[in-house]
């Protein structure tokens, strides 16, 4: 059975550190894109107010052969690493072993990455490596995958759909939060009351159909 899992790491134990040093309220995300080369998760977006000041070379850092900016735009800054793999880290677990990484987040506390395994035994795998690479990651979720189910399934109504899906797509999920329920009913063309209300019932709706049991 397909298992997804969350894992933590302090922020010290991952390269870029100069980043959170240089930067305030700065968040580093991977870029969600599929690989189509031996390159071990090579773009990431650096979000903060004040990018600019950002001065630090990070290619002196001993997790990194070489960083380069791609693009600026507005308080983000989409760049590509290439790793040192020689030095043992969460990025060398993932390479030594058959885990699928999902996404990867970095904030001044922590970095977070979701995982995939194909079955129990290829996250005990990776667990292992962890622990004898002295990678002192944190199991904080773990959940077998569901079964694919459509929106009729999960009763929910046009309305609905197209407004958690806007929500999602602009960050109104995220935190901090890219986008307010007032950005929605602007692009959506309804008040924000409305909005609110199909986000409430729409989220009520999946929760009841993918969580809860008839037990419960």
């Amino acid at each position: 059975m397909a298992i997804e899992a969350s894992f933590t790491l302090q922020q010290a134990d991952f390269p870029l550190t100069a980043v959170f040093e240089q930067l305030t309220d700065v968040t580093i995300e991977l870029d969600r894109v599929v690989p189509t080369g031996e390159a071990v998760i090579p773009y990431f977006w650096i979000s903060a107010d004040d990018t600019g000041k950002l001065t630090t070379d990070l290619s002196d850092d001993i997790g990194i052969e070489q960083i380069k900016v791609i693009d600026e735009v507005e308080k983000q800054m989409f760049v590509r690493i290439d790793w040192n793999l020689s030095r043992e880290s969460i990025l060398t677990a993932i390479v030594n072993t058959d885990i699928t990484l999902l996404s990867g987040i970095g904030t001044e506390e922590q970095w977070t990455f979701e995982v995939r395994a194909s079955e129990q035994q290829v996250l005990s795998d990776f667990q292992t490596y962890c622990k004898d690479h002295d990678i002192p990651i944190e199991l904080t979720e773990l959940h077998a995958i569901s079964s694919f189910k459509s929106d009729r399934e999960f009763d929910l109504t046009d309305g609905q759909r197209e407004a958690l899906v806007l929500a999602y797509s602009n960050g109104y999920f995220d935190s901090p939060r890219e986008a307010t329920q007032a950005d929605l009913a602007a692009e959506l063309g309804i008040t924000r009351q409305a909005v609110s209300s199909r986000l409430q019932r729409g989220t009520r709706r999946l929760v009841a159909s993918a969580l809860i049991t008839p037990e419960e």
